[in-house]
């Protein structure tokens, strides 16, 4: 024991200067690898697929040694060549992104969150897409005896939930296909859309109004209105919702749910590009 502490004393001053960012700092740094993680944060979701041209605009570096970063990049996994020839980082790193992006989101969405929540006394709920299943990343519950509950990294039905339906909804077929083949069209409740033409033509209408509905779909004697987080050219990874027991629904009170799930998305896409232009 006594060893491992004089090792911990002898060798905390190098990193002590290192994490400080102090003036040793950049005696320290290795500019090859910085240039590589620089090109690695060009990816974004506005630009997922950039080409060398592309990335040489973004960083000035000579494009023969911006080459030899992307083909190191490519031929160690972290960046993968389409057909085309522009890049886009690959599943090892872009799972790690997909974690940071879902946590900006929460942060930024979660007052807007407990806006909606504490309008209507339900609970609200946002969820995100990661890879090809949908879960939820944050939940506001009701303070009613009476509520439903969400719990965060619970995974979604993508054809019997709102938050699944308005997030598949806006995904191309490719990955429609593969979303639905990874949960399965299984039977919730006698409400559930089993049926693959009839989901698909559900989704049409949900692209056409903009919003998702679960009447009794998912659990009996509930209801949940979901709108899709439509920020910028960006492809639609996240919804909000709001829960409701059919008891406390009138016709009245659904119209003004859905009108405010859907604001509620469309307040959360503006707080997202508004992010994302402060980090241009």
């Amino acid at each position: 024991m006594q060893s491992l502490q004089t090792q911990s004393r002898r060798r905390r001053p190098k990193r002590s200067r290192i994490e400080a960012g102090g003036s040793g700092a950049g005696a320290y740094l290795s500019k090859a690898v910085a240039r590589a993680l620089d090109v690695l944060d060009c990816f974004s979701d506005r630009h997922p697929n950039l080409t060398l041209k592309e990335i040489g605009r973004l960083l000035p570096m000579p494009e023969s040694s911006l080459f030899r970063i992307l083909v190191t990049l490519e031929a160690r996994g972290y960046l993968k060549l389409n057909p085309d020839g522009s890049y886009e980082l690959a599943p090892k790193v872009l799972f790690g992104r997909l974690h940071e992006r879902a946590e900006r989101l929460r942060r930024l969405a979660h007052p807007l969150l407990q806006k909606l929540a504490t309008r209507f006394d339900e609970t609200a709920s946002l969820a995100y897409l990661f890879e090809d299943k949908i879960q939820v990343l944050d939940t506001v519950e009701s303070l009613q005896t009476i509520r439903f509950t969400n719990t965060p990294g619970r995974v979604l039905p993508p054809h019997c939930s709102s938050l699944g339906k308005a997030i598949t909804a806006f995904q191309p077929l490719e990955r429609v296909e593969r979303i639905l083949e990874v949960y399965g069209l299984f039977r919730r409740t006698e409400n559930s859309i089993t049926d693959r033409s009839a989901l698909l033509a559900e989704f049409e209408e949900i692209r056409r109004r903009g919003y998702a509905c679960d009447r009794e779909e998912s659990v009996s004697g509930g209801v949940c209105f979901g709108a899709p987080v439509r920020a910028g050219e960006t492809p639609v990874v996240a919804a909000v919702s709001v829960s409701v027991p059919v008891v406390r629904l009138t016709p009245e009170r659904e119209a003004e749910m859905i009108e405010a799930v859907r604001q509620t998305g469309r307040e959360i896409a503006l707080a997202l590009d508004g992010a994302e232009a402060s980090n241009l």
